[in-house]
């Protein structure tokens, strides 16, 4: 047997009461269960998949021309269901390219849109615009020589029963542009009949129609690149004035086009 002073008593209980709160665990409240981390989701707002439009590319190169000179609109986008270039471009694919000669410098607009909202981006390009300088001596070339740049003018094709400027067409009417704007800045009294033909396939009438289409898609891509509206007239002949006669595919697609010609003439 042995004897524990008072002193060893006391140690014992605390030492007892200390293990006895050590154990005992803390029950949840009633009704209150574990509460979750906050959310790090996103917080956007975005409810679809895809995500806003992403314009990775809108350039103009190069930035800086002379007035007449092209110069070439890229650009590239992403995650759009829609991209609108202003300045009469309208809408385009969700990548490309396409030829400008604008008259002045001209800063365009691309829009992207889907469900989830919009993006913007724009593209400047400078022209250099020359300064004109007085010569009293010299004499403005005579007006008999504008069928001189009316024969520089090169016909736009276009496929069978179609009107859409195919890139061809696009490569021959952007140098047509450059011709007519120097043509127009020599005599500036001059205008330009645009010219709608088609092949033999069709009724008179059908064929009147369509030529009609293709001579304004002609004069319209001509005015985005920068041709006065004003100086451009169409007309079109259907299949009444033929280039060639011959029951072939290389003739029918030589009388499918959009010719020049000088007014009054």
């Amino acid at each position: 047997m042995f004897r524990l002073d008072s002193r060893g008593v006391l140690s014992a209980m605390v030492l007892l009461a200390a293990l006895g709160v050590g154990c005992k665990k803390n029950a949840p409240l009633p009704g209150r269960g574990i509460v979750p981390p906050p959310s790090t989701g996103d917080t956007s707002g975005n409810t679809g998949a895809m995500g806003r439009p992403t314009i990775s590319t809108f350039t103009i190169e190069p930035a800086t021309v002379e007035r007449g000179q092209t110069a070439t609109l890229k650009w590239s986008v992403t995650n759009a269901t829609s991209v609108i270039i202003d300045h009469g471009i309208g809408a385009v694919d969700v990548s490309g390219q396409r030829p400008i000669v604008p008259a002045d410098s001209t800063t365009y607009t691309l829009t992207a849109r889907n469900e989830n909202g919009s993006a913007a981006a724009t593209a400047t390009v400078n022209v250099n615009v020359p300064v004109p300088i007085d010569k009293p001596d010299e004499r403005r070339t005579p007006r008999t020589d504008v069928p001189g740049y009316i024969s520089k003018l090169q016909d736009a094709y276009f496929d069978y029963d179609k009107n859409d400027i195919r890139p061809d067409a696009q490569t021959a009417l952007t140098a047509d542009a450059a011709t007519l704007k120097q043509m127009f800045a020599d005599f500036p009294q001059a205008s330009i009949i645009v010219e709608g033909h088609c092949d033999e396939h069709g009724s008179a009438e059908y064929n009147l129609g369509l030529g009609d289409r293709r001579a304004s898609s002609a004069r319209d891509f001509l005015v985005q690149l920068g041709v006065p509206s004003d100086k451009l007239k169409t007309v079109s002949y259907g299949k009444e004035r033929p280039q060639c006669t011959d029951a072939t595919e290389d003739c029918y697609q030589r009388n499918r086009r959009a010719h020049f010609s000088a007014a009054g003439q």
